[in-house]
C-alpha cells in the first residue's frame, strides 16, 4: 500500500464516515460522541475499542477530536494489511444510512485506480480484482440458500485472511457449497456429487456435456479420491487454486439457480 492509496482510503473514511459527526448544541460547542445525532459513530467507536483494538471502553474519550486523532495515528502508522483490516471493520460495523455499499463501491473504484491487487467482495477485502469474478461470487452469495451461502462465505473468508490464509480448506468449502446446492435442489441427503449431478441432469435439463464437465471437475465427494483429495493433498496449494475453485463453484451455483428458476 503506497502513500497515495493510503491517503485516498483515509479520505474516503473521512467523506463517508468521519464527516457525519454532529456539532454539539451545548454551551461549550465542540464535537462529542454522546451528543444527539452521533449514535452511529459512537457505536462504531465502542466496537473499535472493544473488538478491534481490544482496549477498555473507559479509555474511549467522549471528545471526537481526540478519538479521530487516535484513529488517524493508527491508520497511517499500521502495516498495510492492518489498514485493510481497519477498512473491513469500519465497513461492517458503521450503521450510517446506506454507508456500507457506497463506501465499498468508492473503495473499489480507488483500489482499481491506484492499481491495487485487492477489492471489497461482500464486505471482505480480498485478492480478487476481475469485475466478472467479483460479480459471480457476490451473486452466488446473495442468491444462495442456507448452507450453500455459509460454505461460500467461509471459503471467501479463509482465502481472504491476510495473516494466515487457508487455501486448502477454502477449496473444501467451495466444493461443499456445490454439494449442498445439488442436495437442496434435488431434496436428497445422500449420494456422491457424481451421482447427484446425474439426477440434476434430468431435473433441470442439464446438457450431458456440461454434466460430464462438472462431474470431471468436482469428482466425487469422498475424501478418498477426486479433485478435493487431489487439490488439498498437493504439496503447495496457493491462492490461484483457491480463487479458481471459488469462482467456478460460484458460477456453477448461479447457473443451477438460474436453470431451476427457468424450469
Amino acid at each position: 500500500m503506497d502513500e497515495p492509496l493510503r491517503n485516498g482510503l483515509w479520505s474516503l473514511l473521512k467523506v463517508h464516515c468521519w464527516d457525519h459527526i454532529h456539532h454539539s448544541s451545548g454551551i461549550y460547542g465542540g464535537y462529542y460522541l454522546n451528543d444527539y445525532g452521533n449514535q452511529e459513530i459512537q457505536a462504531l467507536c465502542k466496537r473499535l475499542w472493544f473488538n478491534y483494538f481490544k482496549k477498555p471502553l473507559d479509555r474511549l474519550s467522549n471528545d471526537w477530536s481526540k478519538v479521530l486523532s487516535q484513529l488517524r495515528e493508527h491508520f497511517f502508522h499500521c502495516e498495510w494489511y492492518e489498514a485493510y483490516d481497519f477498512l473491513e471493520f469500519v465497513a461492517n460495523n458503521y450503521e450510517g444510512c446506506q454507508f456500507r455499499d457506497q463506501f465499498m463501491k468508492s473503495c473499489n473504484h480507488l483500489l482499481e485506480k491506484e492499481m491495487s491487487g485487492y477489492r471489497f467482495v461482500e464486505g471482505l477485502i480480498t485478492r480478487i480484482t476481475e469485475e466478472q469474478e467479483v460479480v459471480e461470487i457476490e451473486q452466488a452469495l446473495e442468491s444462495s440458500r442456507g448452507p450453500v451461502s455459509q460454505h461460500l462465505r467461509r471459503s471467501l473468508e479463509l482465502m481472504s485472511d491476510r495473516n494466515a490464509p487457508d487455501y486448502r480448506n477454502s477449496i473444501k468449502e467451495s466444493i461443499s457449497a456445490v454439494e449442498s446446492l445439488v442436495s437442496i435442489s434435488l431434496n436428497v441427503d445422500k449420494g456422491t456429487l457424481g451421482q447427484l449431478l446425474k439426477k440434476l441432469e434430468d431435473e433441470i435439463n442439464l446438457h450431458p456435456a456440461l454434466k460430464s464437465a462438472f462431474s470431471s471437475l468436482y469428482g466425487y465427494t469422498s475424501d478418498e479420491g477426486g479433485i478435493r483429495h487431489a487439490l488439498t493433498e498437493l504439496e503447495k496449494v496457493d491462492f490461484p487454486d483457491a480463487k479458481f475453485m471459488l469462482v467456478v463453484c460460484s458460477a456453477f451455483i448461479n447457473f443451477v439457480e438460474g436453470k431451476s428458476q427457468a424450469s
